[in-house]
């Protein structure tokens, strides 16, 4: 995709710092990183979001985040590791190709998730199963 900011990035024409390449993925580090170490791994295949990505790259990409989580939990010293994914603009996405985060956490570091959570109202549950079941 000419107009695609990763595509540019694996092309060579917009420079990186690369973590990790191989002839299907490229991990660079996050530009805006929510902490040091902050990391993308994307696929070289150009897809929008997970919804269009195929599975043997989806499946490339997760050994890779495996393999790279380990690497920057141990190099940094982290207390652990966030493996996000954003798909849709409501969901945060806002660059359109297929790519995941990997953030290193540190205690005391500040990064909130699941602040609204709620549970589910009577029936409420068996409701969305249902739902969900029909669309598989």
């Amino acid at each position: 995709m000419e107009s695609c900011l990763f595509c540019k990035i694996i092309a060579g024409e917009i420079p990186s710092s690369k973590v990790y390449e191989d002839d299907n993925v490229l991990a660079f580090l996050d530009i805006r990183p929510v902490n040091i170490g902050h990391t993308l791994v994307i696929p070289k295949n150009h897809h929008i979001n997970l919804y269009e990505t195929q599975d043997e790259d989806l499946s490339r990409m997760i050994a890779v985040i495996k393999k790279l989580s380990i690497a920057i939990r141990n190099a940094l010293n982290a207390d652990g590791i966030n493996i996000e994914m954003n798909n849709d603009p409501v969901a945060g996405q806002i660059i359109f190709h297929t790519h995941i985060h990997i953030i290193p956490r540190f205690k005391g570091d500040g990064f909130t998730h699941w602040h609204g959570a709620r549970g589910y109202n009577e029936g409420e549950a068996d409701e969305v199963i249902q739902k969900i079941k029909t669309r598989l």
